[in-house]
């Protein structure tokens, strides 16, 4: 599906995913725009965290397609697809610090991994993104000495230190409180807004998907069942859905 004439950034066609003999994602197709939040979501156990897996190769599919700006990676080899993986970021759920450095040291790994900078230019770009971030305090302190929302925030700076176009998020607000998890939706589109980026984002969590969602990809045991704006998904009239925004009004 093509919107107002824009190429998709990632195109998924027939996506299947098993975990030994059990199927969790079943024909999945979609698109993602440049430019827009896109929101996966759906109930727990649905598929939404291995479709992310699958896109990016963490888990390899069983069959299907995704291709990132037109190019299909499921078929790359190793160096190729790394070249694509350096163009997207990652924000884990617990933010995925290594506990025994700091936050700059966190921040630097992608870094000192994938260019020749020197070590003056990098902490000054790591100066930057945990500014960005409002960390700039924190830059010595190791992630057994940061909040909850702080070592997302970290994290964070960690997933788009090297500029990413698109940034993927996976459950961003879990284990937050809902001011935090607030404060951290309205860092993401901040940043979606200053740098330019396209953001992708697994989550259940109806508050966030109502603050952030420019689009939403509905699954359902392993089915698309959804694709669109989220007010078409609440007008949709598909009985799934509805059950999802109305159980949400009470958590």
């Amino acid at each position: 599906m093509i919107i107002n004439n824009m190429e998709p950034i990632i195109s998924v066609r027939g996506l299947e995913a098993r975990y030994g003999e059990k199927r969790i994602l079943n024909d999945i197709s979609f698109d993602i725009f440049a430019g827009q939040v896109t929101v996966i979501l759906g109930p727990s156990g649905c598929g939404k965290t291995t479709l992310l897996k699958n896109m990016l190769r963490l888990h390899e599919p069983v069959r299907g397609s995704v291709k990132f700006w037109g190019e299909e990676v499921l078929q790359m080899d190793e160096t190729s697809f790394n070249a694509v993986l350096r163009k997207v970021g990652m924000l884990f759920q617990g933010g995925a610090l290594l506990n025994s450095i700091s936050v700059m040291e966190n921040v630097a790994i992608p870094l000192e991994q994938h260019t020749r900078l020197s070590r003056s230019v990098i902490e000054r770009i790591i100066r930057v993104k945990l500014d960005l971030v409002g960390l700039h305090h924190a830059i010595h302190l190791l992630p057994s000495e940061l909040s909850g929302g702080m070592r997302k925030r970290a994290g964070l700076a960690r997933a788009m230190v090297m500029d990413p176009p698109i940034l993927f998020c996976d459950e961003p607000s879990a284990g937050l409180d809902p001011l935090t998890s607030a404060s951290l939706d309205e860092l993401l589109l901040d940043l979606k807004k200053q740098l330019n980026m396209s953001i992708v984002i697994v989550t259940h969590e109806l508050a966030s998907i109502y603050r952030v969602a420019d689009r939403v990809i509905f699954l359902d045991e392993g089915a698309l069942i959804y694709e669109g704006t989220l007010d078409g998904a609440r007008q949709a009239g598909i009985p799934t859905i509805d059950r999802f925004f109305e159980a949400g009004k009470y958590e």
